[in-house]
């Protein structure tokens, strides 16, 4: 008897782990078209609302230092941690060589982040995949978490991380639906207006240690052509996006 309580046991938790991975990995029905067009418009409100975007920026934040923090460790500098502040800036420390590709590519990861991350998440959509999309999410935050240096940060972090996981457990398959549409949408249009803001702040000669002036004074380019590469690749990426998700 008691063989047969053990190998049923083992059954069903193989059944159950298999269950789970068929859900992570495998095709889920891709958001409905009108699921798509509401969230769309919904994220398009929230980073053109001066109310919300004040609070809505914190992701774009994370992202954007995400961006720094990643790239930073790829080209092999030594990572010292990520701070997030609560007026929805930030700052990624890292040490290595002062100049050469590897901190160029770091200081240009930050505004290219949200933006690439939209588009995979995008084509995530596209091919039905929002179980495994979550957790990607998930995944992405529980790493930044490992590096973030300051209580507001870990704080911030661990809500976000909060906030995926349980809808990812607990919601509705057509909630999980909309909320990665609509996070996929808000990377996509929330890269933007930051871009926007540092060009308005760079002309008031407000932001002299902005990413782009360091992209300056590390390449020798104006300030103005790395704003302007970073308009064009989250552009870019919008357009994928919705040629992938809607046409």
């Amino acid at each position: 008897m008691r063989r047969r309580g053990r190998a049923g046991a083992a059954t069903r938790r193989g059944a159950a782990t298999s269950d789970l991975l068929s859900r992570s990995f495998g095709a889920q029905p891709a958001p409905a078209h009108w699921i798509l067009v509401v969230t769309g418009i919904a994220a398009l409100l929230t980073v053109a609302s001066d109310r919300l975007w004040p609070r809505a920026r914190h992701v774009v934040t994370i992202a954007h230092e995400g961006g720094h923090a990643l790239v930073a460790v790829a080209t092999g500098r030594r990572l010292a941690g990520v701070r997030l502040h609560s007026d929805t800036s930030g700052v990624t420390v890292s040490s290595g060589r002062p100049t050469g590709p590897g901190v160029v590519l770091t200081v240009a990861a930050g505004y290219t982040a949200p933006s690439l991350l939209g588009l995979g998440a995008a084509g995530l959509l596209a091919t039905g995949r929002v179980s495994l999309l979550l957790q990607v999410i998930v995944a992405l935050l529980l790493v930044l978490l490992v590096v973030v240096r300051n209580g507001f940060g870990v704080a911030t972090v661990l809500v976000s991380t909060a906030v995926v996981l349980g809808v990812s457990w607990f919601a509705t398959d057509d909630v999980q639906a909309g909320f990665a549409a609509y996070a996929t949408w808000f990377l996509l249009l929330g890269a933007l207006r930051p871009i926007v803001e540092v060009q308005r702040q760079r002309r008031r000669r407000r932001a002299r240690d902005s990413d782009p002036d360091q992209l300056a004074r590390l390449t020798g380019l104006p300030g103005t052509f790395w704003v302007g590469v970073f308009g064009v690749l989250s552009l870019g990426c919008l357009a994928g996006a919705a040629a992938a998700l809607i046409v």
